[in-house]
């Protein structure tokens, strides 16, 4: 997992997996009118989804992992908490390939993400996204699927 900001991009030039051209995406855009839904950017290699909600309360949170594709999370407006945790500290339930969802149960740590940042979760990392900080708020988040 990795949480960051745009000012630090030229960290990730040397990751593979598209992920420096998902990450130019996300500077070279202004993501504040980004439509609802997806985006493509490379077909199933490289995409966007944008999306609205209300944060809800973390027991009411579902964590999950993605076997072919790297989630990048950046919020554009509010706050967030994200829980995240290595595979190998959960117990993983069913995987639904159709939807590259794997289900899992446990605990792990959590992170505030704020706007103007975001969070990398690579295939070993679980996560818990949309969650309330405090009290439930609007978030406007794009989350980019950079394929394996």
């Amino acid at each position: 997992m990795i949480f960051d900001t745009l000012d630090n991009l030229a960290r990730y030039d040397g990751l593979g997996h598209n992920l420096p051209r998902a990450l130019k995406f996300l500077a070279e855009t202004d993501l504040a009118t980004l439509p609802i839904g997806r985006i493509d950017i490379d077909g199933d290699d490289l995409y966007a989804m944008t999306q609205e909600y209300l944060t809800k309360p973390a027991e009411q949170g579902k964590w999950e992992a993605h076997r072919k594709y790297i989630d990048i999370q950046y919020v554009i407006g509010g706050t967030e908490r994200m829980g995240f945790a290595n595979l190998r500290t959960m117990q993983v339930g069913e995987y639904v390939p159709e939807r590259d969802f794997l289900s899992m149960n446990g605990t792990g740590s959590f992170v505030d993400v704020f706007a103007g940042s975001f969070v990398i979760f690579f295939p070993e990392d679980g996560h818990m996204p949309c969650l309330c900080a405090d009290e439930p708020q609007q978030v406007r988040k794009v989350v980019l699927k950079v394929k394996v």
